[in-house]
């Protein structure tokens, strides 16, 4: 069985699921990571592997950019194809100046204007919360790889480009407590908990909206090994 979405065949991906945006970050974590890793999807160039991991099949697989993106394929993933933890990896923008570049955030709740979960099923909170136990998961994988981790609250956005004239970092942070802003989480979380499925989320930071440091594209395709290595860990 196929979806509009996705050409793999049922029993072609892990119960796990590392999933960054970018599908060329999920080609370099298999191609890096994964022994005997075979590509499942290349619809609309969102490409999906399997591969083992210490003997542990697991599989990685972009989610394009936006709530309605991962909206899409985690829902397809969770409903359709028996997967029962996808685990974020992206990149996230700094919203204060004690984060710095490549740190790593285990996000402990999403909040969001955004109104997917309401539209979606009508949840009416801006508030998603990721799996506790995958959480727990996480945290003890990175203490053995001796990875520092910040957990915190962060902003998931719909939109990337604010005008001056609305909420910018400042609001976000003092306001509602997010340390940094990406733009997935909060739809993930909430497709899991719909589906009595798990989620989590590891971030890297890739670029800061107070001292204006930035990351280049190479390095965020292909030097957020941090997090890429906790989630590896701690998958099975």
């Amino acid at each position: 069985m196929s979806t509009p979405h996705n050409r793999a065949e049922v029993g072609s991906i892990a119960k796990t699921v590392l999933m960054p945006g970018d599908p060329l970050r999920a080609k370099y974590i298999a191609e890096t990571f994964l022994e005997d890793a075979v590509q499942f999807n290349t619809v609309r160039n969102m490409f999906g592997y399997t591969g083992t991991y210490k003997g542990r099949k697991i599989s990685v697989m972009g989610s394009g950019m936006g709530m309605p993106s991962i909206g899409i394929y985690s829902y397809e993933l969770y409903k359709f194809y028996g997967v029962e933890n996808i685990i974020r990896i992206g990149s996230a923008g700094a919203y204060t100046d004690k984060l710095n570049l490549f740190d790593t955030i285990l996000v402990e709740s999403s909040w969001s204007e955004s109104n997917f979960a309401k539209a979606q099923n009508g949840y009416d909170s801006d508030i998603a919360y990721p799996s506790e136990e995958l959480n727990a998961r996480l945290e003890k994988a990175a203490e053995e790889l001796n990875i520092p981790v910040i957990k915190a609250r962060i902003h998931s956005s719909d939109v990337f480009y604010h005008e001056d004239n609305v909420a910018g970092p400042a609001e976000f942070y003092n306001e509602h407590g997010c340390v940094c802003v990406e733009m997935e989480s909060f739809a993930l979380f909430h497709n899991a908990k719909v589906l009595g499925k798990n989620a989590a989320c590891l971030l890297t930071i890739s670029d800061s909206l107070i001292t204006h440091q930035v990351t280049t594209a190479e390095e965020r395709e292909t030097s957020f090994t941090n997090m890429m290595k906790i989630a590896l860990e701690m998958a099975d």
